[in-house]
């Protein structure tokens, strides 16, 4: 899952209005912040496999400190303590936290059998939507007009930056997730992990184009 995770904190931005996108899109794409940092640090590990899916040749073979299960609700507690500076409000702790632990229920959704639930623990669940390529789209794509959706319906732009830059960000988003599976190979692990470093930037992107839009309010 790739543009789903920013589907999920563009639908919850309604929801939060003192937190900022680029806030949201932290905390979504949480896990996958952290780990190309553990990549390099060979903590965890993923390998090139072209065929391991139709979707993605990578082979994520180890990465139980940032996509077990156990983990993600302990990153998303932590995420939400250091971000708010303390636990409340509690609804706002409770949405971060939450947004993080969608990650690994998005991932579960198009991964293979590669999740742990735990460090240590063999048990590993997926139900493999990468699989198939029209069915990753079909399904992915879903989630992420219906983000797109909700976003531009309780947003409306102040100027001509918010008129553009959260789009721009989102059309990349895009390119990038429908582009993946008709692009080489990454060339190593290493590449692997300084390309996904530059996924910071979506959170400077996203924070800065949603500081230059204001939330309408719901109808009565």
């Amino acid at each position: 899952m790739f543009a789903g995770h920013a589907a999920v904190a563009l639908a919850a931005r309604p929801r939060l209005p003192r937190q900022s996108l680029g806030r949201l899109i932290a905390a979504a794409f949480f896990l996958d912040l952290l780990w190309p940092i553990l990549l390099l640090f060979g903590i965890e590990h993923v390998a090139i496999d072209p065929g391991n899916t139709a979707f993605t040749p990578l082979d994520f073979v180890s990465y139980p400190w940032s996509h077990s299960l156990l983990m993600a609700i302990g990153w998303g507690i932590a995420f939400a303590l250091i971000t708010l500076r303390a636990l409340g409000p509690w609804r706002e702790f409770m949405w971060l936290a939450a947004l993080v632990v969608s990650h690994w229920l998005l991932d579960m959704l198009t991964h293979r059998p590669d999740l742990p639930l735990t460090p240590g623990v063999t048990v590993k669940l997926g139900l493999g939507v990468w699989n198939s390529i029209p069915l990753t789209f079909v399904v992915e794509g879903a989630f992420f007009a219906a983000g797109i959706l909700i976003y531009a319906r309780r947003t409306v732009a102040r100027d001509r930056t918010g008129r553009l830059a959260v789009w721009a960000l989102l059309a990349f988003i895009g390119i990038i997730w429908a582009s993946g599976p008709f692009t080489p190979p990454p060339p190593s692990e290493r590449a692997i992990a300084i390309v996904g470093l530059l996924m910071w930037l979506f959170v400077w992107w996203a924070a800065w184009g949603d500081s230059h839009r204001d939330l309408r309010q719901p109808p009565e």
